[in-house]
């Protein structure tokens, strides 16, 4: 998996969807779908795998002797000759794959992805090609056909995620630290024999799999890609592979550590773990429960599947506590699970205080952050015949050609997620996607954005991710970057009187200082100063009245800023 780590780190990695890196080939164009039938998925496997909705993700290996990040600690943290020997000691004695099943099972997840070979070139299976496998350490146990027999005995889907990349293989070009560094000598061709022979290998002695799950197509394009899923196929033509076989290619996007965007119409897996890190770190940051549920009801109500990693622990366990978190989930999707598997996203786009999915004629409602009052909702193209509150307590319903309003007594609405059945008088999947406003009506969600730098000039951390309403998301700029701005035009003259402003400091405070300007006449006039920024920082001043504000960052390391947000003298600070 690709790490996410301090955009100050001395090795800059790639945290988005795209898997091309700086030093890559440009893409070749590949075949259309129509001259090339292996690029397009099984519809009945694409529409089950949707159905599912959520799936374990597993991170483990050697690597977890150390409490590092796998694949990007060899040659960084861990130097290349200790971090190759760790399998020597590697003996996960109380490793049970029932047992991990049994967690995926009772945490709800349908499906299980495991990491069989990261960058680091391990292998957690019995292949022939290398002996750099599980085979040969103290544990020597095919760790792979036990997870995919427990698997299949428990009524869980399996699929196996594989490294494009390999930083170990000698034939290799590039390896570590972070595939920055190029070999001397190496053979590329016969690196991709290699891959392919083992892709062959895991397909056929360990499938069905529901995914081939590809990482990193380092000095893979299109074509070769293409040429990726094309094996896959032709070796069980129902399996699905995602977007990063090479040049892009694949039957749907990954985005990384972050809820995707809404789509109905490109399937998307959000990828993301429980904790901060893929592999097991001591005393790693656990996300609360309210988190966690609410990353998958917003990764649902997008039209999107979660891919939720855990990083067993040296001894082949899964860490208790995360157990525990994942037991919370199931317990919850025990009740409302409805509301979540064989659900498509929408009609309501997800908002900050709410989300929506849908199935037959029902529209499921997830409030997570209410109004005083009426919860506000755009028309829809269908009347709404009946209402039920399935948390518990009663709604009322107000619909008229402008919109729907709806209340629930306070006492009756639940602190992480309200849900609310709202039944219609068609089928629900009919209606066109709709955006709902944000409860706080920031002045500058949606509005053009210019910066002064991105990280790695990728889209996915464009100044618009700070104006987008979504706290998943985020601006971000280069590690050297020390000051930089963030324009806001907002379309004509707006007055306002406090902002809240979002640093994203998962990784450290970056803003030292920070200004907030208004363009006048051409000038730019500094009207409110502040130190060090933080998370959900709100700042008043005196009313003003602009059309184009920018908010001035004085840092070090890379500021990143998830949400931007100004307001109206008489409105209300946006739900947090």
């Amino acid at each position: 998996m690709k790490k996410r780590i301090s955009l100050a780190a001395a090795v800059v990695v790639l945290l988005v969807v795209s898997p091309v890196r700086a030093e890559e080939e440009k893409p070749q164009a590949a075949a259309p779908a129509e001259a090339s039938p292996w690029l397009k998925p099984d519809p009945a496997a694409l529409k089950h795998w949707q159905a599912m909705r959520f799936g374990m993700f597993i991170h483990w290996g050697p690597v977890s002797l150390t409490g590092h990040e796998i694949g990007w600690s060899r040659g960084g943290a861990t130097p290349i000759e200790e971090y190759d020997s760790l399998y020597k000691r590697f003996n996960p004695v109380k490793f049970d794959a029932d047992q991990w099943v049994s967690v995926a099972k009772a945490a709800g997840m349908k499906y299980v992805i495991l990491t069989t070979k990261h960058h680091d070139g391990f292998c957690l299976w019995d292949t022939k090609q290398t002996d750099f496998n599980i085979m040969h350490s103290p544990f020597a146990r095919d760790v792979t056909k036990e997870l995919a027999d427990a698997c299949r005995r428990q009524g869980l889907a399996f699929g196996t995620y594989h490294s494009v990349c390999d930083w170990h293989h000698p034939d290799f070009p590039l390896t570590s630290p972070g595939g920055s560094v190029v070999r001397k000598e190496s053979d590329i061709a016969a690196y991709r024999r290699y891959l392919r022979s083992q892709v062959t290998e895991i397909i056929k002695n360990y499938g069905p799999l529901c995914t081939m799950w590809f990482d990193v197509p380092q000095k893979f394009d299109a074509a070769e890609g293409s040429e990726n899923i094309r094996l896959c196929r032709s070796l069980q033509p129902d399996i699905l592979v995602n977007n990063r076989a090479g040049g892009g290619l694949g039957d749907f996007d990954t985005p990384e550590q972050r809820v995707g965007g809404f789509s109905m119409d490109r399937p998307w897996e959000t990828c993301m773990t429980i904790c901060r890190q893929w592999s097991w770190k001591p005393d790693d940051k656990m996300k609360t429960l309210p988190e966690c549920l609410q990353t998958l009801i917003r990764t649902a109500s997008g039209d999107g599947n979660l891919l939720f990693n855990v990083g067993p622990m040296p001894t082949g366990e899964i860490e208790p506590r995360q157990v525990e978190r994942l037991r919370e989930m199931g317990d919850w999707l025990s009740k409302y699970g409805e509301t979540i598997y064989a659900t498509r996203g929408g009609p309501f786009k997800p908002a900050r205080h709410l989300a929506s999915t849908r199935k037959d004629d029902l529209i499921y409602l997830h409030v997570f952050t209410w109004p005083e009052d009426v919860l506000k909702l755009p028309a829809i193209p269908a009347r709404v015949v009946k209402a039920s509150v399935l948390t518990g307590g009663q709604a009322k319903v107000e619909q008229t050609d402008s919109g729907i309003a709806i209340s629930v007594a306070p006492g009756e609405r639940n602190e992480i997620d309200t849900i609310i059945a709202l039944q219609l008088d068609k089928p629900a999947i009919g209606i066109p996607p709709v955006s709902v406003p944000s409860l706080g009506g920031s002045l500058t969600e949606g509005k053009k954005a210019t910066v002064s730098n991105v990280y790695q000039n990728h889209d996915a951390f464009d100044g618009a991710k700070a104006l987008d309403g979504e706290a998943e998301s985020r601006w971000a700029t280069d590690a050297s970057t020390e000051e930089c701005w963030l324009e806001v035009d907002l379309g004509k003259p707006e007055t306002f009187d406090h902002a809240v402003l979002d640093e994203c400091v998962d990784f450290g405070v970056r803003v030292a200082s920070f200004e907030l300007q208004s363009q006048d006449a051409g000038k730019w006039t500094t009207f409110f100063q502040g130190a060090a920024m933080g998370p959900h920082r709100e700042v008043k001043f005196d009313p003003r009245t602009a059309q184009r504000v920018r908010l001035l960052i004085h840092g070090k390391g890379g500021p990143t800023i998830n949400e931007f947000q100004l307001f109206a003298p008489s409105a209300k600070k946006a739900a947090r």
